[in-house]
């Protein structure tokens, strides 16, 4: 099934480079509009790996007359709404920055699409797992709640989990949405904001909710985002990677590839088959700690290290239950963690090669 014109907003970044890779020859035209923000491009050119064929438009998703010089170019049969700020720490200082990009820059989208005379067929979210905040936990007694944000004396005291309680996985339609992080807010506004435009002019809006993405092409250079990518420089400097809290905070690492992979399988079953709302990881909970093991192992580096040090804002526990993914789309994630990690190591040693 051909795609048509594709849009993909933030389309030179890291799974926009991967959705090219993977689904540009399924396309008439593939066009990437994107700022090229120096903080995830160095130089604001986009990234050497992006595919050739790949049409980039320079532009803010915030900015109206941009949009429409965007629109100007294409009409397009399937926008992909990948562009965001995405630091969750950085979002609690810089509120505005990330609700320009991420809120405004939704609603220029949509306003565009209707100043325009046109409206695409497809429109799919990249949404986060930051829109359930610390999602539910069980107590021991088998009740189930919603504990809300971590106070930030409760971090000072070194209190990480909820007393008597045990995390439990995120699903869209079970756990209630309820953000701690000003980007989560964002996300979930963007959410609300696509399918109350979507549901009015007759667009399927798919949503995707990412878990914390990883691999090749992740930003080496963006101290915000890509705590993997971190903690793999650290290690191949034979530095002992520091973990926050006591490091078992818990998060569910999707490889990149799986990632794409879904957002293609959604392209796949089309907009009849739109279903609101879809989690994207393993399924697995890993624990920080486990993560920055596997990383040290590969390096040889020294055992991490707990530092105690947390972030206000910071969920203790993120994972996602996939089986209503897995049984609505024709996915299953396929690459493990000591996979996912040697694959990015692999991606890495050239580009820090001399330093």
């Amino acid at each position: 099934m051909t795609l048509g014109t594709v849009l993909v907003t933030g389309g030179a970044g890291f799974i926009g480079t991967a959705l090219a890779d993977l689904l540009i020859d399924r396309a008439d035209r593939w066009i990437a509009f994107d700022s090229l923000h120096p903080q995830v491009h160095p130089g604001g050119t986009p990234p050497v790996e992006l595919d050739a064929r790949v049409e980039v438009i320079v532009g803010d998703v915030a900015d109206p007359a941009e949009w429409d010089r965007a629109l100007a170019v294409a009409r397009p049969d399937t926008v992909i709404h990948l562009a965001a700020e995405t630091g969750t720490a950085q979002s609690l200082d810089e509120a505005s920055r990330h609700s320009r990009v991420n809120v405004v820059g939704t609603t220029e989208l949509t306003d565009a699409f209707g100043r325009s005379g046109h409206l695409p067929a497809h429109v799919v979210l990249a949404s986060s797992r930051a829109v359930y905040g610390e999602g539910s936990w069980r107590r021991s007694d088998g009740t189930v709640f919603q504990p809300g944000m971590r106070s930030h004396a409760q971090l000072e005291a070194g209190q990480w989990d909820f007393e008597d309680a045990t995390a439990l996985p995120m699903q869209a339609g079970v756990t209630p949405p309820a953000p701690t992080s000003v980007y989560g807010a964002t996300k979930l506004a963007q959410e609300n904001l696509l399918n109350a435009w979507g549901g009015s002019r007759g667009v399927p809006v798919s949503i995707l909710r990412l878990q914390n993405v990883y691999g090749p092409g992740q930003s080496l250079i963006n101290s915000y985002t890509g705590i993997v990518s971190l903690f793999s420089q650290w290690a191949r400097e034979g530095t002992a990677i520091p973990l926050y809290e006591d490091g078992a905070i818990v998060r569910d690492f999707v490889f990149i590839d799986d990632v794409a992979s879904a957002i293609g399988a959604v392209l796949t079953a089309g907009p009849d088959a739109a279903r609101p709302v879809l989690d994207v990881g393993t399924g697995i909970p890993t624990t920080i700690h486990d993560m920055a093991d596997a990383i040290a192992r590969y390096y040889g580096a020294p055992a991490p290290v707990v530092v105690g040090k947390f972030r206000d804002g910071d969920v203790r526990a993120a994972s996602a239950d996939i089986s209503a993914t897995t049984q609505w789309l024709d996915w299953s994630p396929t690459v493990g963690l000591d996979e996912g990690v040697a694959r990015l190591q692999e991606w890495i040693a050239p580009r820090l090669a001399g330093k």
